[in-house]
């Protein structure tokens, strides 16, 4: 299956909002595989203090969220998007 038509509607800090975003325009025409690829790609990179740098040519502009990973209290702020995405699919599969 192949994701289509997402959006989302929220409220929080810029993080969490730019992080939404971006994830809404990478993923649109990705099947459900490759998305949940990006996801666990995205955690690992923000989990990893710094170390692992997000590929640009993948997370598009995503990327820039990879200096996140240096402040650890706003990890959650860029993943909550892609752990509401996460959830949404293991719903619906």
């Amino acid at each position: 299956q192949t994701i289509r038509d997402v959006t989302w509607e929220g409220q929080g800090c810029s993080i969490s909002q730019a992080s939404a975003s971006m994830l809404v325009d990478l993923i649109d025409g990705v099947p459900r595989e490759k998305a949940a690829e990006l996801i666990d790609g995205f955690r690992e990179a923000l989990r990893s203090r710094g170390t692992i740098e997000l590929d640009e040519d993948v997370y598009e502009d995503a990327a820039a969220l990879s200096g996140v990973s240096k402040f650890s209290a706003r990890v959650k702020c860029a993943m909550l998007a892609w752990v509401a995405l996460e959830e949404s699919l293991a719903q619906t599969s």
